[in-house]
């Protein structure tokens, strides 16, 4: 059972995201927050497997809750799904930066909805390849400054490879054919990439690649 918190200060919103998950076998609503501190709250009582953020909420809005939430190591199994109204909200990028597992447009399909929250519960990055890339293009370049290099010091030169694979929006498979290694090998060296910077999971990882300047706005052509 995939158990979901739901913050957004529309309570409106809420009840068609609870009427439309309630529907399902392997979901299950635990609670409701109509602002960020509220979804700390029940993120630290509920310990849900995934929270649907609105970005936008008065007082305490969803970006500082998803950094608190992302920021405490009790909470670290909790995965956090943006929710915007523009696939390309200025506050999206410093979302996966502070911890975010990915976004989502408030008018998506339903079932792209349920389908999101089944990956990012099982582990994966709500990035698509093209979603990635539009973010390089928009959002890389009002990044803070690069980190400096020597923070990439621990990893190997193969892992600096694939780390810029996955900044650019490559799944395993992908990174594996392009390398000419298997799938299993490619996911390894992500996940070691992923141990030694401290990364919660790939979106993150992404948004390191970017700061490091491993990856660059338009680099792919």
């Amino acid at each position: 059972m995939i158990r979901v918190l739901l913050a957004d200060d529309q309570a409106l919103v809420r009840a068609g995201f609870r009427a439309l998950l309630d529907a399902q076998d392997d979901v299950e609503v635990v609670g409701e927050a109509g602002d960020g501190a509220e979804a700390v709250r029940l993120a630290v009582r509920y310990r849900p497997d995934v929270v649907l953020m609105d970005i936008r909420m008065p007082g305490l809005d969803g970006l500082e809750a998803t950094r608190r939430i992302a920021a405490d190591p009790a909470l670290s199994g909790v995965r956090i799904v943006i929710l915007t109204t523009f696939d390309l909200d200025e506050y999206v990028f410093e979302a996966l930066r502070v911890g975010a597992s990915g976004f989502l447009v408030k008018d998506t399909e339903p079932v792209d909805l349920l389908r999101g929250i089944r990956a990012v519960a099982s582990g994966d990055a709500l990035l698509s390849p093209g979603v990635t890339r539009r973010l390089i293009e928009e959002f890389a370049s009002r990044a803070r400054a690069p980190r400096p290099p020597t923070e990439l010091s621990g990893l190997t030169e193969r892992e600096r490879e694939v780390m810029a694979l996955v900044g650019a929006g490559l799944s395993n498979d992908e990174i594996a054919e392009r390398l000419v290694v298997s799938p299993a090998t490619a996911k390894t060296h992500v996940s070691r990439a992923m141990v030694k910077l401290g990364a919660r999971d790939r979106a993150q990882l992404v948004v390191f690649a970017y700061e490091a300047g491993l990856v660059r706005p338009g680099w792919l052509g």
